[in-house]
């Protein structure tokens, strides 16, 4: 008994695993970074605003907290937009309560830049300022 298998069958099973590497790569990548925030120096860190707002604080144990500071909620999605060795820029969404766009850039492991904005409990949000390691938490 020969089997055959038609050209037909090939280009479809081809244009499948082409489909399945193209969603499966992107989400790989997504999970993998940010590893610039993981080097940030644990701790307490004072988040000073520009606008003069008073200063918050975050505790700061995987950087990512430095993320979604008006959105302190978990089950929130991300998506790394921009990932590189002193700079970090994230997106994202939080069902119920908004979204945000975050872009972080390194100066030390214990000062960043921080920029932020979105919509948190209906109403838009802009921070801008700096973040630094003050202490222990």
């Amino acid at each position: 008994m020969k089997y055959s298998i038609s050209n037909r069958k090939i280009g479809v099973a081809a244009a499948f695993a082409v489909a399945i590497l193209a969603i499966a790569i992107p989400a790989l990548a997504q999970s993998e970074g940010l590893s610039m925030l993981g080097n940030l120096t644990k701790g307490e860190w004072t988040v000073k605003h520009r606008d003069g707002s008073v200063d918050s604080k975050v505790c700061v144990r995987t950087g990512q907290e430095l993320i979604q500071l008006r959105h302190s909620e978990r089950g929130c999605s991300r998506f790394v937009v921009e990932d590189a060795a002193f700079k970090v820029t994230v997106q994202y969404t939080c069902p119920g309560n908004g979204y945000g766009r975050t872009y972080v850039r390194r100066e030390t492991d214990s000062l960043v830049q921080i920029e932020s904005q979105g919509i948190s409990s209906g109403l838009p949000f802009h921070i801008a300022g700096e973040a630094r390691r003050t202490g222990t938490c």
